[in-house]
């Protein structure tokens, strides 16, 4: 399951044997409406767009904030916690399949416009920047949902430019302004074949501790949480 939210059978994990051999991208498609999906050649097209602006001759990075930061199934040189200043971390998605219903939807990550946040930066050498990045682009962009976004990371002094996701505010999907209780309740209760949004949040933080990082949103959301 990648931060969409969508349902990815569990007997493929998401590593980069399955997104480069287009395993993964092939399942998804099987599972999702059609329509809901892009194909190869407009996900490709989204990826040239991104990289418009950047010089293929330099090193790329990239900002992950939730999975990726613990698994980003990707080639990189250098990996460095950092900050990300007008966006947050936020349960700001609905989903309605993988670790939801549509009886019961839940809550997945994005980052939201406003705040701050604390992730972590992979810098992605330049001659694997195309190959590698087209990774990240079939596990985060196969969809809608997510719209790429440069931003700079700071840490120690240093700022860099890097590539990230953000929520796309036009998309269905968008779950608007929720208070972090009303979050805690649909998270509480979300339930899908790949387990529950309880499950993600309190992973999330597991691992977001492990990094020295520290998220007072989704620690007000954790203790909202109903009982099991």
């Amino acid at each position: 399951m990648n931060d969409n939210g969508d349902q990815i059978p569990e007997r493929l994990a998401i590593t980069r044997e399955a997104l480069a051999d287009g395993s993964l991208l092939a399942l998804v498609r099987a599972v999702l409406p059609p329509g809901t999906v892009r194909s190869d050649v407009e996900i490709a097209g989204s990826l040239s767009q991104a990289l418009a602006s950047h010089d293929p001759a330099a090193d790329l990075w990239v900002f992950g904030y939730g999975s990726l930061m613990w698994n980003p199934a990707f080639i990189f040189a250098q990996r460095q916690v950092g900050t990300v200043h007008g966006w947050h971390r936020r349960f700001c998605l609905w989903i309605d399949r993988g670790r939801g219903s549509p009886e019961r939807p839940g809550l997945m990550l994005a980052l939201d416009r406003g705040g701050t946040c604390r992730g972590v930066a992979f810098r992605i050498p330049a001659p694997e920047v195309r190959s590698d990045l087209l990774m990240v682009w079939r596990r985060e962009m196969f969809g809608t949902v997510y719209l790429s976004r440069w931003v700079r990371v700071h840490w120690a002094g240093t700022t860099i430019r890097a590539i990230t996701f953000v929520a796309n505010r036009e998309s269905p999907r968008y779950a608007g302004k929720l208070s972090d209780d009303e979050a805690a309740v649909h998270i509480s209760h979300a339930v899908g074949p790949l387990g529950s949004c309880r499950s993600y949040l309190e992973n999330t933080i597991s691992h977001l501790r492990e990094l020295g990082i520290r998220d007072a949103g989704l620690q007000r959301i954790a203790k909202g949480l109903l009982p099991r």
